[in-house]
Formats: C-alpha cells, structure tokens, sequence
C-alpha cells in the first residue's frame, strides 16, 4: 500500500461490489451494445486506473477520457490492448505521444488529421481517430452546414490516418422534456445517413451518454458511452430510475482528532458565522473545502456520527471542517465521521450536498477524489 494512503485520518472508500453492480444494469439496458467506460476526471474521483482495471476484469475493452495525460496514465497503467479514446480535442504538438501510444483523439478537422498522418508516417505506424459531430452541444465537432463530407474524404486521402468512428454528445438528456434531445437525434441520424450515402464507413457510432442511456434507446447506435451511471448516480431526478437501477460507489469518512468545549457565546470557525448559544461540544476532523468538502455546504451541512445526524459548525475551512456534538452522547476522540454516504440506517448523498450547494453530483464526486486517499472494497459473492 502506498504509505500515503495511511498518512490522514480522512479517506473515501470505493465499493468495487457497487461498480460491478452498475456495469450489469448498464448491460441489461443496452443489450448487445459495446460499452464505452468513461473514466475522466480520475473515474469521477474514484481512482481511474484501479477502476478502468476493475471494469477490464468484467470485459470492458474500450476507455474514454479527456485529456492526453490522463490517456498518459492509463497506458502507463498496462493498457497497451485496450482502445483509449480521448474526448477532447487535442493539440498538433502532441500528435508524437498520440501516435506512438495509439490513443484516438477526437478529430473535427482535416488539419489535425494530417498532423496525426505525417507523424505516423515518421514512426511507421497509422494514427486513428474518432470524428466528432455537433448536433446541439456547441463545443466540438462539424456542425450540420459545415462540408464534412469533404473533409471526410480527404482525411481518406491520407496515407496514414484512419477513423474508427464518430461521436457526438448529448446537452440535456436528462430533461423531463425531450424536445431539445429529440432534435439532436434528428441531426445525428441525418449525419450518419449522408454519410452512409457518400460511401463513407463509420464502423462506431456513438451517441448515448449516461442520460440517454436510460432515458432514449434510439441514442444507442453500436458504442454507449456510460459515465455518471457507472459511479451510481443519474443527471438529475428527471430521469426513469427504474430502466437502470445503481448504487453508490463513493463513501467519504474521517475520523475525529479533537473534541473541545467551548462556552456559551464563543465562536467557532472564520467569520465567526456560528456562536455557541450556550456550552458547546465542537470536534474536528481533517477534512476540508481543498479535499473538496464544499465550502458553501457549512450553512446547512450535516454529517453522521454514531448513528446520528450532527450539524457543522461554522465555515469548512481549506483543511479542516467542526462539527457541533453536544446533542450526541459518547462521542470521542477517534470516531467515524461520515460526511457523504451511509451510516446506522442514516444517509446523506452526494445529490444532498449538491442540491445545497448549487453544483451538480458530478462536481461533488470529483471534488472528494482530489486529495482524499482512497481506500477500495473489494467485490463479494453476495454482491
């Protein structure tokens, strides 16, 4: 074990059980389409590797992430026979380490393209890609009046550059309301049908993200790119839940390492935002906003200790966060704090925490998995 992973009194734990559980009602939903792991951002704050090694146990051989070094890490990791697919677009300055790994970037452009085919040529090798399409995301890819026919056919053209596929991504999947989904299946359909009738072979189509996964079957073409829903949570509560049933992977815990009294009208924490209204039981844990315990959850924030809600008190600074005890009995020095997860039949979740704080599950996920160790259950008989 890592003996960083022993130096703090913080820790998130990881159900790999949780994980396996997610992947099969993934499975049950799609049916034979091949899986996509996302595994960006460090699989949400889970750990990429140790996550994208545990998926490639249960057969998953195609990983999705965003930047070139986090594809770096995978293929450090062993990934050699694996594809590893990153999302975002690339720079040409680095098209060396792209082509000497074999990743496969997204590609909007006959220029990137060629920058990837000359540098294949150099290594005697052939450079993929996957090309990107916008159909109403409004980041990346050729838009429905750019030629992209064109470009397409002269990326074919190249002597060492050849495409897998094509993606495209959805922006509200997730919404009660499907109109604006709808539309950008019409325009996703209408690309794969021109290119199919200008002789043009994308042998990967890949449209459905975790949203759509559950929400819209027609998004699934051949590749469902799974994020959110592998770690156990949905979008947003819109959402069929019952087409694809998950549990939580991420527990976050720390321990107490200081219980003081403080007297009636004494403060506690910057700004001095709470003042105990009479003689107050406070303990401490390391945990804080920079393990990404949001800040702005000190207000209304809770946590459970001992089977038992307690609420925080005063600000969560950068490294540490108090929390009120004095309504709980035979709390010590030492004792499990559960800031997000379950506990004695109590829970608080990370859509909880999210609600509160104005940002979304995903943010709350990676936040935790910045500076937090991680601590992984293994996957059981029973699970």
């Amino acid at each position: 074990m890592d003996i960083r992973q022993t130096l703090r009194s913080s820790w998130v734990e990881i159900d790999l059980g949780a994980f396996a559980f997610n992947l099969e009602s993934i499975r049950k939903q799609v049916g034979d389409k091949e899986i996509v792991a996302v595994v960006k951002a460090d699989a949400y704050g889970s750990g990429a590797v140790r996550i994208a090694q545990f998926y490639r146990s249960k057969g998953i051989r195609m990983f999705a992430v965003a930047t070139l070094a986090e594809a770096v890490e995978l293929k450090e990791a062993g990934f050699d026979e694996e594809d590893i697919i990153i999302l975002g677009l690339q720079d040409e300055a680095n098209a060396d380490v792209i082509v000497e790994n074999g990743f496969i970037p997204a590609t909007d452009s006959f220029e990137f393209a060629e920058a990837l085919s000359k540098e294949a040529e150099k290594q005697g090798r052939v450079a993929k890609g996957i090309i990107a399409f916008d159909t109403g995301m409004g980041r990346i890819g050729f838009r429905p009046d750019d030629d992209y026919v064109a470009e397409i056919k002269k990326m074919d053209s190249l002597t060492a550059f050849e495409y897998i596929g094509m993606f495209s991504h959805m922006s509200n999947a997730d919404s009660a309301d499907k109109g604006y989904a709808e539309l950008q299946l019409g325009r996703y359909r209408d690309f794969v049908e021109t290119l199919d009738a200008a002789g043009i072979d994308m042998k990967i189509k890949s449209f459905a993200n975790s949203a759509s996964i559950v929400d819209i079957p027609e998004a699934y073409y051949t590749h469902v790119r799974p994020g959110i829903i592998l770690y156990g949570h949905y979008s947003m509560d819109e959402v069929n839940k019952k087409s694809v049933p998950l549990k939580n992977v991420m527990t976050v815990k720390a321990k107490i390492v200081k219980i003081k009294e403080v007297d009636e009208g004494e403060c506690v924490g910057y700004g001095c935002r709470f003042k105990a209204e009479k003689k107050s039981l406070i303990a401490t844990c390391n945990v804080g906003y920079a393990d990404g315990f949001p800040r702005a959850w000190s207000k209304d924030g809770r946590v459970i200790i001992g089977g038992e809600y307690a609420p925080i008190a005063g600000n969560i600074c950068m490294d540490q966060f108090m929390v009120d005890v004095t309504e709980l009995d035979n709390v010590n020095v030492g004792d499990e704090v559960v800031l997000m997860g379950e506990s004695g039949g109590l829970e608080i979740t990370g859509e909880e925490i999210a609600s509160a704080t104005g940002t979304i599950i995903h943010e709350v996920l990676c936040g935790f998995g910045q500076r937090l160790p991680k601590v992984y259950i293994e996957e059981t008989k029973e699970q």
